[in-house]
């Protein structure tokens, strides 16, 4: 999800279209072919010549025929047909080849029983909270019953697209723009109830629905950035904080220790002091505690040295 100025949004994508219905060439040559079929028979099994007065009912089997062939009908895996016999519902044919009588049955419809998506948006609707924003979705949706989408509403795709619209605006109204902003998931779960209540009388349920742009004034834009700046300090110190009282936990913990144990703070003090005569100072500012204890024990041999020091000062 993301939102960005109100001013600067522009106008949704144009509404979700199918690919237009090309002829379908094969259903043409079976028609052909049926037909040269019937043709060949009649002549096969009529006696005399073609014309022949006596032989006229070759020619109305051949226009029967003709007439039969041209009520095939073919429908694909995803497609269901919603046949009308004398203008009331008969059945849903299909997919693959079916039949309907001449002007008895009648294509009421061509159903598409795939998920569709349609893209819908409501501009300057105020939220809850009396913020105007614009927000844009996606609904997925399928036809899961073809007789009451052909017969109970008109045009079942744009009342999808409008009953979406409509429960969009309303879950605008009813939410503040922080819920939009943080529990986008809810607001989604919202409309897909709402707009599936209505869409099941006509045989549609709705899949899911997808805020994808949240359109919110400049101003209130720069407002919303800078809390969120203001937070991400706030947690950075928190952290910081939590880092320091770590910290003096352990050294607590390492005082303790140390209290209880000479030697080891006396180890620690000449492992401080070799990590700095490694790094090659050419001068250590140490405590006098420290010098003293160093004096006494003659670690490192700095009091042989200073002895040889002294002796050598005299001798000049």
């Amino acid at each position: 999800m993301k939102f960005r100025n109100i001013k600067d949004a522009e106008k949704p994508a144009a509404k979700y279209s199918r690919p237009v219905k090309k002829p379908d060439a094969s259903l043409f040559f079976l028609r052909l072919i049926l037909l040269a079929v019937i043709f060949a028979l009649v002549i096969y099994f009529s006696p005399g010549e073609f014309g022949n007065p006596l032989l006229f009912w070759r020619y109305a089997v051949l226009a029967a025929a003709l007439l039969l062939v041209c009520y095939i009908r073919k429908a694909r895996e995803w497609e269901r047909a919603v046949i009308l016999r004398f203008g009331k519902f008969h059945k849903v044919k299909g997919p693959g080849l079916f039949f309907i009588f001449p002007i008895v049955d009648q294509v009421c419809r061509i159903i598409d029983i795939r998920i569709r998506v349609t893209d819908f948006y409501a501009q300057e609707t105020m939220t809850n909270d009396s913020v105007t924003v614009g927000v844009d979705a996606f609904c997925f949706w399928l036809v899961w019953d073809p007789q009451k989408a052909a017969l109970e509403v008109e045009n079942y795709e744009e009342a999808v697209t409008l009953a979406s619209k409509a429960a969009l605006r309303n879950a605008i109204s009813k939410n503040d723009l922080t819920t939009f902003l943080e529990r986008g998931d809810l607001i989604e779960k919202q409309i897909q109830e709402e707009v599936d209540k209505q869409t099941t009388e006509w045989g549609i349920t709705v899949q899911f629905i997808e805020i994808t742009d949240i359109q919110i004034p400049p101003e209130l834009q720069d407002s919303l950035s800078r809390v969120a700046q203001a937070e991400r300090e706030k947690k950075a110190r928190v952290l910081l904080a939590e880092a320091e009282i770590a910290i003096a936990n352990k050294l607590e913990e390492a005082i303790s220790i140390y209290a209880k144990n000479e030697g080891a703070m006396k180890l620690k003090v000449l492992s401080i002091l070799n990590e700095g005569l490694k790094a090659g100072n050419s001068m250590m500012l140490i405590p006098n505690s420290i010098a003293e204890e160093l004096k006494t024990r003659d670690v490192f041999g700095l009091a042989a040295l200073n002895e040889l020091k002294s002796k050598e000062g005299e001798s000049k």
